[in-house]
């Protein structure tokens, strides 16, 4: 098949899946890109501690909540992040389940867990006044290193490194363990202000005073702040948060919790199968976006903070969910998995034909030696297998009737859209989901400046997925069902 016959094919299969969502595909205007990522956090009292930028706003969860008339129950995100479906719901008197790999993301929930919990937040404060206006860590010389990972060594000028590690030594001498582990984490809110690197994607971004070089062009990340000056603005925010907000973690009632919350560390492949004890009134997540991005690399200065060396680092990335060209396979899936259900996944995922189109298309391109990246359509490929996975393991767990919500991205692979939105919400209704709607936000995302090049500028949806879980058909209806499909 030629490529122009194959993008045609794709683009009749999407077109049909066009025409069958057409009623559920809604606009919604007051989605902003704002509103559905970290930029709303930016100065809510709490969320702002830590630069979270793969999350959700806080704002955005509590207008799903009201919208959809989640009033009671529990509600899941498998995909913790950064906790704010968690502590959102919360604060609405839900209870919160929340399943996260990543060691950055289980820090940040658990330490603002801790100090929701706090039963005195003045004294909370008080204490991080007095360590901040002693400063003993400016006249100590520190006998410990930062424990860096290869991809991180060099991160940090000289004297911010020297001075963070006698920061970190002078917070192992305080003796209350919460002031401790908010004092620790107000370290590692600063990383990256203190560094020679930025947030990027795929990768760390290094600045051209680095002393690793460029390599590319050189970039410039402007301001890189002093250690001692990072973190006394951090303390400083932690303290009039814990002060003066009546609205700390976006919860009326400062601090408090008023549902229960649980946290488990892991990935949600393995950590799924074992819920389904429990009842879930509602999910609301955001995945890892098939987009190439590696949280391992991003977040590489945060997870050698908290003590992942260079092995564990491999191993965590190939943990994740399947959304770098680095991905393996994972081999292990029929161990976590119930054999009937990813029989059934399997089966599901294969007879997408808009999908099939696509990996058809790109591995074609692969054979021809004409992808910049050979690891594409691996990731593709398991990306959908290991999340349909995720999506008919909640099946098992919740409520009839109650709503499943999903904020993700469409993307674009060699000049060819991957509608993801489309794609999952067909495979969804495999595992008995109904699409209630599919709200896309009324601006859209560009494709990359590497696809711009090759393909021109064509913009992508971004959704916010709202499926419910079908309720259980009357026994009559069955029968009448199961005998129409024998006679037929």
């Amino acid at each position: 098949m030629t490529d122009v016959a194959a993008v045609e094919r794709i683009g009749d299969e999407i077109s049909a899946l066009e025409g069958e969502f057409n009623r559920q595909i809604q606009i919604r205007p007051e989605l902003s890109r704002k509103l559905v990522s970290f930029q709303a956090n930016k100065e809510i009292p709490g969320y702002r501690w830590f630069r979270y930028k793969e999350g959700f706003s806080a704002p955005l969860i509590e207008r799903i909540i009201v919208d959809l008339e989640i009033t009671k129950g529990r509600v899941l995100d498998p995909f913790a992040g950064s906790g704010v479906t968690l502590f959102v719901g919360c604060s609405k008197g839900l209870d919160a389940t929340g399943i996260e790999l990543l060691p950055v993301g289980c820090e940040l929930i658990r330490v603002r867990k801790a100090v929701m919990q706090a039963a005195d937040k003045a004294a909370l404060a008080g204490a991080v006044t007095k360590f901040r206006k002693l400063a003993h860590w400016k006249d100590l010389a520190p006998k410990s290193v930062f424990p860096h990972v290869r991809i991180t060594e060099g991160a940090f000028p000289p004297v911010s490194e020297r001075k963070l590690c006698a920061y970190l030594e002078d917070v192992d001498e305080v003796d209350d363990p919460l002031v401790k582990s908010l004092l620790r984490f107000a370290a590692m809110c600063v990383l990256e202000e203190i560094s020679f690197t930025r947030k990027d994607g795929q990768y760390l971004r290094w600045d051209y005073r680095s002393p690793r070089g460029n390599g590319g062009r050189p970039f410039d990340k402007g301001t890189i702040k002093p250690f001692d000056d990072a973190i006394d603005h951090k303390l400083a925010q932690i303290v009039d948060d814990l002060s003066n907000s009546a609205d700390l973690f976006g919860n009326s009632a400062l601090g408090s919790l008023n549902g229960n919350l649980d946290l488990f560390e892991g990935s949600c492949l393995s950590v799924l199968p074992k819920l389904h004890g429990l009842e879930f009134d509602a999910v609301i997540t955001s995945p890892p976006y098939c987009n190439r991005y590696d949280y391992t690399r991003t977040y590489a200065l945060e997870l050698a903070f908290l003590g992942i060396a260079n092995e564990p680092l491999k191993t965590l990335r190939q943990t994740m969910l399947t959304c770098t060209v680095e991905n393996r396979p994972k081999t292990d899936l029929d161990s976590q998995i119930s054999a009937e259900l990813l029989q059934r996944v399997r089966h599901a995922v294969s007879q997408q034909s808009a999908l099939n189109a696509i990996l058809d298309y790109i591995d074609d391109r692969k054979s021809g030696g004409l992808l910049n990246n050979n690891g594409i359509p691996r990731m593709i490929r398991n990306y959908f297998l290991e999340l349909s996975i995720v999506v008919a393991e909640i099946g098992e767990s919740l409520k009839p009737g109650a709503p499943f919500v999903m904020i993700n991205d469409n993307v674009r692979y060699e000049g060819v859209e991957v509608p993801v939105d489309l794609i999952l919400s067909d495979i969804a209704k495999a595992f008995g989901y109904d699409v209630d709607a599919i709200w896309v936000l009324p601006v859209g995302k560009g494709n990359s400046s590497q696809q711009m090049g090759a393909h021109g500028r064509e913009e992508l949806r971004k959704c916010v997925y709202v499926w419910r879980k079908a309720k259980a058909r009357s026994a009559k209806k069955s029968k009448r069902e199961s005998a129409l499909q024998k006679s037929g």
